[in-house]
Order: C-alpha cells, then sequence, then structure tokens
C-alpha cells in the first residue's frame, strides 16, 4: 500500500473519484488509504456506524475534522464501553465541543452500541452479520459519474430494515449504503480512478488500512 506522503504529493497525476477534494488532506488521505477498504474488525464497524449516524443531515467533512474528538469521547469506539455509558455520561456528550453536540445522535449511539453487543452474541460478530448482506464479497461496481452512483441499493434497504428491527437507529437506508461503501462491501471508486483497481486486489479483501483518517462515501 503507498504510503500517505506518496499519495498526497502526487496529486496532480493521480485520478481521483470526482468528490475529492484534493486541498483537504483528510479528505485525500480518507480516500486514498481507506474509503472501501473491506473492514472485517468489529471495532472498525462500530465506529463507521457511529460517525455515520453523526454525519445524517450534514457535510461529511464535518464530521472528518471531529473525528479524534469522537475517538476520545466514545472510548477508541469500543462498543462494551459506549453500550455502558450512563445518562450523566451522555449529558457530559452533549457540551462535549469535539463532537457533534446532537443529543438525538448521542443517545442513538450508545443505544446502537447495545444493539451491536446483542448481534455479536448471536452471530459471533458483527462482521459475519453485515457481511451476509452481500453474500460475503464485495460488489464490485462500474460508475464512470458521479451522478451514476445511488444513495440506496437493495442490499442496503434490507440491511437497513433488520438493524433497525434489532433496535438501531440513525441508520436508514441511505446512511447504510454509506457505510457499505466505506467499509467496502460495495466498491464504488468511479473505474478511472486509481484506488477502483487497487481496492480489487486480494491483498485487500481481509486487511485493515494503516491509516486513522476518515470515513463514508461518495462524499461531496
Amino acid at each position: 500500500m503507498r504510503s500517505a506522503t506518496a499519495t498526497i504529493t502526487t496529486t496532480t497525476t493521480i485520478k481521483r473519484c470526482s468528490w475529492v477534494r484534493v486541498d483537504d488532506p483528510l479528505m485525500l488521505q480518507y480516500h486514498d488509504r481507506e474509503w472501501g477498504v473491506p473492514v472485517h474488525d468489529d471495532r472498525r464497524h462500530f465506529e463507521f456506524l457511529v460517525l455515520e449516524g453523526a454525519q445524517a443531515g450534514l457535510s461529511w467533512a464535518i464530521v472528518l475534522k471531529k473525528r479524534e474528538g469522537y475517538r476520545r469521547a466514545f472510548q477508541g469506539f469500543d462498543p462494551e464501553k459506549v453500550a455502558r455509558f450512563s445518562v450523566r455520561r451522555i449529558e457530559k456528550l452533549v457540551l462535549n465541543a469535539e463532537i457533534i453536540r446532537n443529543r438525538m445522535k448521542i443517545e442513538a449511539a450508545v443505544r446502537n452500541a447495545r444493539a451491536f453487543l446483542k448481534i455479536q452474541e448471536e452471530f459471533g460478530s458483527f462482521d459475519s452479520y453485515c457481511w451476509r448482506f452481500v453474500d460475503g464479497r464485495p460488489k464490485l461496481n462500474r460508475w464512470k459519474i458521479m451522478r451514476q452512483i445511488p444513495a440506496t441499493s437493495p442490499a442496503s434497504d434490507a440491511f437497513s430494515k433488520d438493524l433497525k428491527h434489532r433496535g438501531f437507529s440513525f441508520v436508514g437506508s441511505t446512511v447504510v449504503y454509506a457505510h457499505m461503501q466505506a467499509v467496502g462491501m460495495v466498491n464504488d471508486h468511479l473505474v478511472d480512478c486509481f484506488r477502483y483497481r487497487e481496492i480489487r486486489q486480494p491483498a485487500y479483501y481481509f486487511s485493515e488500512p494503516s491509516s486513522s483518517a476518515g470515513l463514508s462515501a461518495g462524499r461531496k
């Protein structure tokens, strides 16, 4: 995998998805190292679920800038710890300027942590549960322009419906499809983007990115 330095210093010669702002280092690094790489780590799945829920109705750039604040506020995205957050802890988070201070979203993250643990108990891991919605392998799309990329899919509809049935909130089909893009359940890089072919390689299917810089997809 190319280094962050190499990625960022060649912005004028590399073809990327058109939603990427090359003058935004966080967004650039997220696109070049994280977005669309298949995730098989439960804590990373939970991180993305928290951040995707936080992004609902907002710009992804805002969430990305607050990612480290979320990491501190949500105990390194450990679902077991978040599931134990008390009402008093939630009140403190509502006052925390390092994250998006939306009470409903914060409370949803705590509820979702509890539902997340129940899925782990039932399926052995959240990863085993969620990848069933794409039959265990990334769905490879072939989009040429941004407007071809959908906001939802039949798989995200089914995934969203099941999550809601299990007690999750802020997991509408649009949010869930963004999550699927982020964790590599679908490859929605444009076909002329250098990452489209890179993350098709088998070496990526069971690997985790070394960077900790970003989140979900078709970001505009």
